[in-house]
């Protein structure tokens, strides 16, 4: 039988980097009394002149093995009654430990400018993270969003690891006068280089653990499902309807994407109208052979802009003739409703009560900004999943599967969530 994995999390919101610290770290040892083998730290932008003190002060009181982390405008955590709290403005500071029996715990810090061509083997890839694949390891990844070079990372990542799960998140809050914080500590010895500014950090986690992963686009697909006829990089140029969504083996007549669009958006009603003006997005079908798509089974991705001139449209994403594509809306009532479904189906399927301890990575357009509440993601998790220790922060954009892949999101909730094998 496994060994149970123990898991905990403290929340400050003290004003003092001092205070903080030790308000986080006498909860911790109160409520977690065996020495972690894992610390998961995430620090508000509004100490971020303060960056270079924290992993000094935490050793001074826990003496950590193995922790990283990173900063952000907002964090979440527990507080003192036990409920999950996503502070969005002010000083915070969350601190999660994990007492990992049985698990190899493996951190890294990785340069952008580190990564090898992605034409390279994946043993290229295995030797800049220093894990076997044998090892099946986890991964829990958060990056600088201007010097990681992200994308590559994860395709690599999921060339060299494609059964191994990649979640996590790019820090925010930095500005041109203030650098974004990551933080990765292996031991003592490497205290003085603890603090990071650029590329990633991770963790690789092997052994007695799963992780688990929700994705949370919030996003309902409108209109009819089209196959891309045409494309340049990341500039859709013709477009061809679909019967029903399935690729049939007639050529019907293909279209510029902005006429498909504006005969689309003629078409809603005058609420959808309204929302498409600043909430609309192009979804990409990530599973080429499945011939019914529904929701969830989109890529998301951000339209960039226009050509009235011939009609294309620019999407965040490469796009491929081919590929199918479907345009999509996102409102409070629907990221809840897509949220609450993938809660739902996960609660069936799994057995919630093993679940040790979770992990959250959440759009800074989220939040208290999208449904008008705070604490709206994290307190609909802890509907569905109960009793479990909730830590993370909001992103710059957000690190988790979709299928057999990994992709850095937008306007999204990430969640990880950890348990021991059976």
């Amino acid at each position: 039988m496994a060994k149970v994995i123990k898991w905990a999390n403290a929340l400050s919101t003290r004003a003092s980097l001092e205070a903080a610290v030790a308000e986080v770290a006498d909860c911790l040892e109160k409520s977690l009394p065996s020495r972690a083998d894992l610390g998961l730290v995430f620090i508000s932008s509004a100490y971020a002149s303060e960056y270079p003190r924290l992993i000094p002060l935490l050793q001074e009181r826990l003496s950590l093995p193995v922790l990283i982390g990173c900063g952000g405008s907002g964090i979440i955590g527990m507080n003192t009654n036990g409920q999950a709290v996503e502070v969005e403005e002010g000083p915070a500071l969350s601190l999660s430990l994990a007492c990992l029996p049985d698990v190899s715990v493996h951190s890294f810090h990785i340069p952008g400018d580190a990564l090898p061509d992605l034409d390279s083997p994946p043993d290229a890839w295995v030797d800049l993270i220093g894990i076997s694949p044998q090892e099946q390891p986890q991964f829990i990844l958060f990056s600088d969003p201007l010097s990681s070079k992200i994308n590559d990372l994860l395709q690599g990542l999921d060339y060299a690891y494609p059964g191994s799960a990649k979640v996590g998140g790019q820090a925010s809050g930095g500005s041109m006068m203030v650098k974004n914080g990551l933080f990765c500590l292996k031991d003592q010895t490497q205290l003085a280089k603890s603090l990071y500014h650029e590329g990633t950090v991770g963790v690789a986690l092997s052994g007695n653990v799963v992780l688990e992963t929700i994705v949370a686009q919030g996003c309902r697909p409108i209109g009819e499902t089209y196959q891309v006829a045409k494309a340049d990089q990341n500039i859709l140029l013709e477009l061809t309807a679909l019967d029903q969504g399935k690729i049939t083996s007639c050529e019907p007549a293909s279209h510029p994407p902005l006429m498909v669009l504006r005969e689309l958006i003629q078409s809603m009603d005058e609420a959808d109208r309204k929302l498409a003006q600043h909430s609309l997005f192009v979804g990409v079908a990530r599973d080429e052979f499945k011939q019914q798509l529904g929701q969830g089974d989109f890529l998301i991705r951000n339209l960039l802009g226009v050509d009235p001139r011939i009609g294309a449209i620019a999407i965040a994403d490469r796009i491929r003739p081919g590929q199918r594509i479907q345009f999509h809306l996102r409102d409070a009532q629907t990221s809840e409703e897509d949220l609450a479904l993938l809660l739902e189906d996960y609660q069936k399927q799994t057995n919630t009560t093993q679940a040790a301890g979770a992990l959250m990575f959440s759009c800074l357009g989220r939040g208290e900004g999208l449904y008008g509440k705070p604490n709206f993601d994290s307190q609909l998790f802890h509907r569905y999943i109960k009793d479990i220790q909730l830590a993370g922060f909001f992103c710059n954009g957000e690190i988790g599967p979709v299928g057999s892949s990994t992709f850095l999101h937008g306007f999204t909730s990430v969640f990880g969530i950890f348990r021991a094998k059976e």
